[in-house]
């Protein structure tokens, strides 16, 4: 068994989540105004449902696919969102994974997406060897856009498309793996 690594930053401490956050998941998740803004969460947010997600987060990363992350204050210890890396389960990008993200609304505007981006970004390429990082926002979210760009992300293209339960504009970005030879 393979322990995640805890993450640190500037300001940000990146650990595994426990069946403890799931109280404070839900309260931030299940701001309407955070699921509005992403891909895949519900609302309401249930308690259940948060418990349920974080049950299936420990053999997910052991299956060497996934890593999910809990984004708390380094100071405080307080637990703020939530940032993973995802492989592709799609035969031609072997080494690539999706970045996502969300951050509870009070804690908006402060730069944590961006610090905690960054954290993940740098494992996925130097511990997990993904080549290519790919990410996808709501074309109604630009926050999120500059997240990905103040990361190094170049933009590809803007489309319809599906992302989660949602059908409407999306932009879509990639990073590759910088070559430590240049």
């Amino acid at each position: 068994m393979i322990t995640q690594p805890i993450l640190n930053t500037a300001r940000l401490t990146l650990h595994p989540f426990t069946l403890e956050d799931a109280a404070i998941i839900t309260l931030l998740a299940g701001d309407k105004r955070v699921s509005e803004m992403t891909a895949s969460i519900p609302h309401p947010y249930s308690k259940d449902l948060a418990l349920q997600w974080i049950a299936g987060r420990e053999s997910q990363w052991q299956s060497g696919h996934y890593a999910y992350y809990a984004i708390t204050l380094t100071d405080s210890g307080d637990l703020i969102g939530a940032v993973s890396l995802m492989e592709s389960d799609e035969p031609d990008q072997p080494q690539q994974a999706e970045l996502g993200y969300w951050i509870g609304v009070p804690y908006w505007g402060k730069g944590y997406a961006t610090e905690a981006a960054q954290a993940l970004i740098q494992f996925g390429f130097e511990t997990l060897d993904f080549q290519r990082i790919v990410a996808r926002h709501l074309s109604r979210n630009p926050a999120s856009g500059k997240v990905l760009t103040r990361c190094g992300f170049q933009h590809l293209k803007k489309t319809e498309g599906s992302c989660g339960e949602k059908f409407e504009a999306l932009d879509y970005y990639e990073m590759i793996k910088p070559d430590p030879t240049h």
